[in-house]
Parts: C-alpha cells; sequence; structure tokens
C-alpha cells in the first residue's frame, strides 16, 4: 500500500512539517550528539556537510515520510519522526537531549500513527534496541504491543544488537509483521 500521509500535522504542543534545507543546522545539532545517536544505525554527523547531506538523502530525498517535529510557534526541528515504505511500515524517531522526558517523543510519534490509521495502513512496527528500553516505553505509550526480539548485526556500526518488535494494528485480524523474524534466525519472546 502506497503511503498517503499529510505534509504537516500538529498536536497541542507540537508542529510536524516536512524537512527543508533551512533545517541542516538544527538537525547537525541533533545528528552529532552521541548521546542521542547512541542507539541509532550510524554514526554521529562530524560536519555541517554531512548533516546536510544526510538530511537531503534522508529526510527531504529518502522513501517514506519524514517529519520535522518543532514546537508550536517555532519552525526548528527539535527532532523528528519517520514512517518507512512498507512492508513493515517501520517507526523511527529522534529528539534532542534538551527536550527528553516531556513526552515530546510520544505526543509526535502518536499523532503520525493517528495520520497512518487515517491514511488506510493496516499496521505499523517499530523497534528498538534492549539496552534502550526509554523508546520501547514511547512504543508502549503510544498503544504498540511487543510481538518479539531478533539479533542483527547492525551496519555500518558493526554491532551485535538485539532489537524488540512492537506493532500496531489499524485492521481487524492482521498478523504480526513477521519479516525480521523470517530474516533473522536468532530470534525469540521475552517478557516485557
Amino acid at each position: 500500500m502506497t503511503m498517503n500521509l499529510s505534509r504537516e500535522l500538529e498536536t497541542p504542543r507540537l508542529r510536524l512539517r516536512p524537512f527543508a534545507l533551512r533545517d541542516a543546522e538544527p538537525m547537525y545539532a541533533l545528528l552529532r550528539d552521541p548521546v542521542v545517536n547512541t542507539f541509532l544505525p550510524w554514526f554521529p554527523t562530524q560536519t555541517l556537510a554531512e548533516a546536510e547531506e544526510m538530511l537531503r538523502s534522508r529526510y527531504i530525498g529518502g522513501p517514506g515520510v519524514h517529519y520535522a517535529v518543532c514546537l508550536r510557534g517555532g519552525d526548528a526541528p527539535i527532532g523528528y519522526v519517520s514512517l518507512a515504505e512498507g512492508p513493515a511500515y517501520d517507526l523511527g524517531y529522534g529528539l534532542a537531549r534538551a527536550h527528553w522526558g516531556q513526552g515530546i517523543t510520544s505526543e509526535a510519534a502518536a499523532a503520525v500513527l493517528a495520520e497512518a490509521r487515517r491514511a488506510g495502513l493496516a499496521f505499523v512496527t517499530a523497534t528498538h534496541d534492549v539496552n534502550n528500553p526509554a523508546s520501547g516505553g514511547v512504543m508502549r505509550k503510544i498503544g504498540m504491543t511487543y510481538r518479539y526480539s531478533y539479533v542483527e548485526r547492525v551496519q555500518p556500526k558493526d554491532q551485535i544488537v538485539t532489537f524488540r518488535l512492537w506493532q500496531i494494528d489499524f485492521a481487524p485480524e492482521v498478523p504480526t509483521y513477521s519479516g525480521y523474524w523470517n530474516t533473522y534466525p536468532d530470534h525469540f519472546v521475552e517478557e516485557v
């Protein structure tokens, strides 16, 4: 199914909008922070030029839908929420450390899930590193349920990571997305 999501979303505290090249500097602050990027599959950017390239290739020109998360009344991104094209329709997010612990990621991600439901997607998945339980907390808070775990060697960091897959279903009798289960032989169900 092709995603047809709105270009802008609003919540009580946030405005989610498409990325633009003017976002390079605030995104550089986010993408270069080693703590923010600890559990992301790429290395922190080292220069503004690297951040600009990532912005162009991933957030502006990449597949899927990518929202710049801005505070209402402002225009500078403090984070992002992305929804990948199928088959997994994987939800991803990142937020500047200064805004952690305020429910902003949950608020932004919930808005994107509501838009995905409105657009007719049957389900959305999300994964997090088992060593990043705060991300799993966001998934739980926005109504996703844990389905299974799998072990993957993540590139370019070349790390072995155990991921937990969460899913939210928008249609009746949607099966759990099995793509990661079928791809990675080291998979199992945990008590979470």
